[in-house]
């Protein structure tokens, strides 16, 4: 297929969890996009940020280094690329030295349920689960959202904006208000719009925490101000539906997608469960414009934007690493073990939540470089507010 060979848009990430950085590289983006630094960092700490993360997020600031790419704050047409410094390499050289040391590596043989640490340790005939967890670490997000950053930057110029919310922790759900005080989402400390259900979910996590357990829920992504028309119904793999849900299904702990109302639809009636179509007049010369009194199917329909805002909802699993950790088995010996543990997060919803806008924002940015090119911003702005005043 063509997926993942895209020339428009496209990334690729580098790096380990305690190894010296993280590295992105990104290709596609039009010359003449301002970039900066401060920009990707605010969101870099919002996915720090959240109540139930690790004492890791204290140690790591965050900020992603422009190494290529872009000059006097302007992007260049060729590829970016993007460095994360690890803080914590400091205290993990020699275990993660890229040369052989001497004497014993503490080789990680302990195998956590619902990691990557068995099926990765068989696949590639590790015999140190180690090579396997620090890159299968949620830690390769930080580089997902500087990456999501730049996806972003091409986005705003178009007038898309995308925000997350934590809907719920555990069996703490909060109220699905369409209208949201983002303000509000942003200065949660759970990143939830509904006062009563943060307290709860807050409680929650002490209680996981006391019992040295985890919790996950689920978070919401919306994106607005997307114009109709992006994807295609054409091929199975030009479908925006199915790539904007590999790619927030790609994000660690993701065990679930629903868009729109998602599994709730299959409860309704036809009647019930699709959007009226409605139509606002020509009124001062300007084209038609199609207007939904409901947004059901969550800005998609026959795999392309039909102009409401995308809604997007992603059920996270609790982590797999316990401070009181599960019963399992050594990779090397076969004996029966606690699994290992390392220092980690009670809960990750919140920040999994910002992780879902980067993916959202890639995926996004893809499908306008698709539909409206452009070598230049300009090109690509022109392009779009062309096909906006289009007589459809």
């Amino acid at each position: 297929t063509n997926r993942g060979k895209s020339l428009v848009f496209r990334f690729i990430t580098a790096g380990e969890s305690h190894g010296k950085a993280l590295i992105a590289v990104v290709e596609g983006i039009p010359a003449g996009l301002a970039i900066s630094e401060e920009y990707s960092a605010g969101h870099l700490a919002r996915r720090q940020a959240g109540y139930g993360r690790s004492s890791r997020q204290q140690i790591e600031k965050d900020r992603a280094e422009v190494l290529s790419g872009v000059r006097h704050g302007l992007t260049l047409g060729s590829p970016i690329a993007l460095l994360i410094q690890n803080r914590v390499w400091a205290d993990w050289q020699e275990e993660m030295s890229v040369e052989p040391v001497a004497g014993d590596s503490h080789p990680v043989t302990r195998l956590r349920p619902g990691h990557a640490d068995l099926a990765g340790a068989v696949k590639y005939h590790h015999q140190d689960v180690r090579n396997i967890l620090e890159r299968a670490s949620a830690r390769e997000t930080a580089a997902r959202v500087a990456v999501g950053a730049v996806a972003r930057r091409l986005l705003e110029e178009l007038g898309v904006s995308i925000r997350s919310r934590t809907l719920s922790i555990g069996e703490q759900g909060a109220r699905n208000e369409e209208r949201v005080e983002w303000e509000r989402v942003e200065a949660s400390p759970v990143r939830c719009h509904d006062p009563e259900a943060e307290a709860a979910m807050i409680a929650a996590i002490d209680v996981a925490r006391e019992a040295g357990d985890t919790l996950g829920g689920v978070f919401q992504v919306v994106a607005t101000g997307v114009p109709m028309g992006l994807g295609s119904h054409t091929q199975w793999d030009r479908r925006l539906n199915g790539r904007i849900a590999q790619a927030i299904m790609s994000i660690h702990a993701v065990k679930g997608v629903e868009i729109g109302l998602g599994f709730g639809v299959a409860r309704l009636p036809g009647s019930q469960a699709h959007d009226l179509i409605e139509m606002k007049g020509q009124g001062g010369g300007l084209p038609a414009r199609w207007l939904r009194p409901t947004n059901r199917a969550g800005g998609l329909e026959g795999g392309m934007t039909n102009g409401e805002p995308i809604v997007v909802q992603a059920a996270v699993k609790p982590i797999a690493t316990l401070m009181n950790p599960l019963p399992s088995v050594d990779l090397i010996t076969g004996q029966t073990v606690k699994a290992h543990y390392e220092r980690s997060d009670i809960c990750i919803v919140p920040a999994a939540g910002v992780v879902g806008e980067a993916m959202l924002a890639v995926v996004l940015a893809e499908a306008v470089l698709e539909k409206f090119g452009g070598d230049h911003l300009g090109e690509t702005v022109r392009n779009f507010r062309s096909y906006l005043e289009s007589d459809w």
